[in-house]
């Protein structure tokens, strides 16, 4: 089950969306928003395993968009770009959105790439963890069940 990993990129400046969706577009599943309200929405409707922002942004700044996108999907992999030497932005990031990594821009393609491919893999084995669990669970339930019944019959 090869399946295409989905990338989210959310940046203002609709040149990079177009230069990121060229560059990775036959790699990964690429879906792009120009802002935060937007990218909620798509996060909503869409299964996203790893999502990558903007630090600087009108209405919401990559931290608040994380922050956001936390309490609608907590799973997918955050990954923050900022163009700026800007520490607090990188220290809330980590801090409040949770982010896997921070990247400086312009992004370099191999850097980008490799950095997707690990937060896939953790992604990927959480996912794992988590079926795991809900199988024990089910099986714990079973189990149960049938204790019961033997202590009844």
């Amino acid at each position: 089950m090869d399946k295409k990993i989905s990338v989210l990129y959310v940046d203002d400046e609709e040149n990079n969306l177009i230069s990121f969706k060229a560059t990775f577009r036959l790699r990964y599943k690429v879906y792009t928003a120009l802002g935060g309200i937007e990218a909620i929405q798509l996060i909503k409707e869409r299964p996203i395993d790893v999502v990558i922002t903007d630090q600087r942004m009108p209405q919401m700044t990559g931290v608040e968009f994380l922050e956001e996108v936390i309490k609608v999907n907590p799973n997918p992999m955050r990954i923050l770009l900022t163009g700026y030497a800007d520490m607090s932005a990188v220290v809330d990031a980590v801090n409040k959105g949770k982010i896997f990594h921070y990247l400086s821009k312009p992004w370099s393609e191999e850097e980008l790439d490799e950095t997707i491919q690990r937060a896939y893999e953790i992604y990927s084995e959480r996912e794992k963890i988590k079926e795991s669990f809900s199988k024990l669970e089910v099986t714990n339930e079973q189990l149960e069940f049938l204790l019961r019944q033997k202590l009844l019959s």
